[in-house]
């Protein structure tokens, strides 16, 4: 007998399963461009119990979370729909540390279908873990309960920061193991996104020389995504314009709170700007630009420094694609060169904006003082990573008055801080104020998230659901939560995997 994490007898059988499939899900994707989407179906679950399910974001979605806890809605959460609902297995391609794969696509996944939630948004319902398709590539299809738990809970730390990003509705065991580094329970997570288009779809799409094709899928991103871009004079390269700009922000505010994606490549970028697949992901503790988690980034390729420049060659891949829809090909390179070049100088101010308002400066400040801005931030970096400082905690403590006990050698910093506050409004309590909204004080610390999702494992929740709760309000200091205040002490340097 394996853990138990709650079963679902003695609740409601209604509405029926094919009412809560065929009522709420479109397929517009599917409809758009069938070339990049096979229909296949999850595989059986033979046992499903829900482990967690969010219900904020089941509400948000439009769905009752007590008919997701019935049978029915579990085996919604794991794939088994009726037959007529067309469920499919999305192709792309892409970039794996470096290496260009030409067919990847949903190996273990399934698109259920979209919803329109309570404000009228279109989101993918996708899962993760249900079994083989053809983009398999001799993988067995299966996903573990802890790098399940462990996108679960990413995921809602970063929607709790304000960072776009995937979250999950739910994760359930399928009443069947998994063989990884030894025998695990299996599970199926849903995951919600605003859609699935990676940079990696328009290279399968471009893949093919199918202009038309292409051209389908530029068109369905625009009206899914950025609909401007269509009333422009180049709607494709408006389009281009707008997702670099969407990754530009999106990688300040990663790096402006240490966190590490670990698997930068192409078919983990979206177009929409969302955070994706938090495989070996983790955050930032001891300040160093050459930070890696990642058990299988050898070389450091996605390290914690290397990010922006890893975002802007994804975005060259994508500039690529659109080519043949930008004009003849000196035209269309030099159009495409101009707005990549352009991802710099939009990181620089996202990031310069963003670590600005952690130390308190004011937005017209940071517009005024530019440089001294830049270099102040540059030094304070040189002087955390010297000093073994952690990343979160300094800047929490900063906003505290708090930060000497931190540092072996306090003149340093005192100096830094100096120039700092010359930069600073006269406003105390707003400078305080404005900080502390800035700078969160919990965040899934590393060794308690493995802590989490190895108790998991054994079927206690208890350490995950004290994590949830704390990173899902990640600005409010309350008692209880010290552990997460800070990293832990001493053992080996963490290591993540992709759950694979």
């Amino acid at each position: 007998m394996g853990p138990s994490y709650g079963g679902v007898a003695g609740r409601a059988l209604s509405p029926t399963l094919e009412e809560m499939t065929t009522l709420n899900f479109e397929r517009t994707y599917a409809a758009a461009v069938p070339q990049l989407s096979l229909p296949w179906r999850a595989a059986p679950a033979p046992d499903p119990q829900l482990v967690v399910l969010n219900e904020p974001l089941a509400r948000g979605l439009g769905l009752d979370p007590d008919e997701l806890r019935a049978p029915e809605g579990i085996a919604l959460l794991t794939g088994q729909v009726p037959e007529g609902v067309e469920t499919v297995a999305q192709a792309y391609a892409g970039h794996q540390f470096g290496s260009y794969s030409p067919r990847l696509g949903d190996g273990r996944a399934l698109l259920l279908g979209e919803v329109l939630d309570t404000a009228g948004r279109r989101r993918d319902l996708h899962l993760k873990g249900s079994g083989r398709t053809p983009f398999a590539r001799g993988g067995d299809g299966r996903a573990a309960l802890g790098p399940m738990l462990r996108e679960y809970l990413m995921g809602e730390a970063m929607h709790a920061l304000g960072i776009p990003t995937t979250r999950a509705l739910a994760v359930v065991t399928t009443g069947e193991h998994v063989v990884r580094e030894e025998v695990l329970p299996g599970a199926v997570l849903s995951r919600v996104a605003s859609s699935h288009l990676r940079v990696g779809t328009f290279q399968y799409a471009a893949a093919h020389q199918d202009l038309d094709l292409l051209r389908s899928l530029a068109d369905y991103a625009i009206e899914r995504h950025y609909p401007a871009a269509a009333k422009a004079d180049e709607p494709y390269l408006a389009l281009y314009d707008a997702v670099v700009s969407a990754q530009a922000d999106l990688v300040a505010q990663w790096m402006n709170v240490g966190f590490i994606h670990g698997v930068m490549n192409t078919d983990n970028m979206t177009i929409s700007g969302e955070t994706i697949d938090y495989g070996p992901c983790a955050f930032m503790e001891q300040v160093d630009p050459a930070t890696v988690f990642s058990s299988i980034d050898h070389q450091g390729r996605y390290a914690y420094g290397n990010q922006p420049a890893i975002a802007q060659w994804d975005l060259a891949r994508l500039g690529e694609t659109l080519l043949p829809l930008l004009g003849d090909e000196q035209t269309a390179v030099d159009k495409a060169m101009g707005v990549l070049g352009a991802f710099g100088e939009r990181y620089d101010r996202a990031a310069a904006g963003g670590m600005a308002r952690k130390l308190g400066l004011t937005p017209e400040t940071a517009a005024a003082e530019p440089e001294a801005v830049r270099v102040l931030i540059q030094d304070l970096m040189a002087l955390l990573k010297e000093h073994r400082v952690d990343f979160t905690q300094f800047f929490r403590r900063l906003s505290q008055g708090l930060v000497e006990e931190l540092f072996t050698d306090w003149a340093p910093l005192q100096q830094w801080d100096s120039r700092r506050r010359a930069l600073l409004p006269d406003d105390p309590a707003k400078v305080t104020d404005q900080m502390l909204a800035s700078n969160p004080a919990y965040l899934p610390r590393n060794r308690r998230v493995e802590d989490a999702l190895e108790a998991a494992t054994q079927g206690d929740l208890t350490v995950f659901h004290h994590v949830l709760e704390a990173v899902t309000d990640p600005y409010t200091e309350r008692p209880g939560f010290e552990d997460l205040l800070g990293p832990a002490e001493g053992g080996l340097p963490h290591v993540t995997y992709c759950g694979t």
